[in-house]
């Protein structure tokens, strides 16, 4: 299958990207992971990808297609994809229509991972993380540490990140509404979006997120 999943930030996108990923067996293909990649391997995207940036100015939509363009041709994708973080503007999925009709293929469904702005802010702002390791997550309502401040796994102090602030979240969630979330509506023409509800256990999201491919596909046949 062709995925292309988008939800707001805090909506747990990455999580279910490689969970779905996984359980349809395509590639999980992240705009973040290809910028990483192109950068270390100094490709010449990459190097482009890098001159913006270091500028302090956004990576040109034309980069991160060509970026995706190049991904979604490698091998292990031929049988299907699941993007995640791409497209993120309404030019990106005309771009991306484009590029899959000269390859002959569509999309099969984009998932919308739907979850309450209030949530969305209580997830990402209560967030502390280790100063010792940043693997080590803890959340002041979800999964608190056992003592205030302070990491179970090695003691050191808990923090909450500058883009992790109340304030920061309702700026990345305006960014989402203004940019990204006109994509719905623009998939919604096509008859390809499938709204699930991103709230509840992991599992149960994944589940659902699935349940929603089922019928897509036997609705399709």
């Amino acid at each position: 299958m062709r995925i292309v999943l988008v939800g707001p930030p805090g909506a747990g996108k990455g999580t279910q990207a490689v969970r779905l990923a996984e359980k349809l067996s395509v590639p999980h293909i992240s705009t973040g992971d290809l910028f990483r990649a192109n950068i270390s391997q100094q490709t010449e995207l990459g190097k482009l990808a890098k001159s913006y940036m270091d500028a302090g100015n956004l990576v040109p939509d034309e980069v991160t297609i060509a970026m995706a363009k190049d991904r979604m041709e490698q091998p292990d994708a031929v049988g299907g994809f699941l993007l995640d973080g791409f497209p993120r503007n309404v030019s990106q999925a005309e771009a991306l229509d484009q590029l899959l009709q000269t390859e002959g293929i569509t999309l099969d469904a984009v998932l919308d991972l739907e979850v309450p702005e209030a949530e969305v802010v209580k997830r990402i702002a209560g967030r502390r993380i280790c100063r010792n390791d940043s693997s080590h997550v803890f959340h002041v309502t979800y999964s608190p540490p056992k003592q205030e401040g302070v990491c179970d796994v090695c003691g050191g102090e808990l923090y909450q990140r500058d883009d992790d602030s109340e304030e920061t979240v309702r700026k990345r969630l305006e960014v989402y509404h203004t940019q990204t979330e006109p994509i719905i509506d623009y998939y919604k023409s096509q008859g390809l979006v499938r709204t699930i509800s991103a709230l509840g256990p992991v599992d149960e999201v994944t589940e659902r997120a699935l349940d929603a491919l089922k019928r897509e596909k036997a609705e399709n046949k």
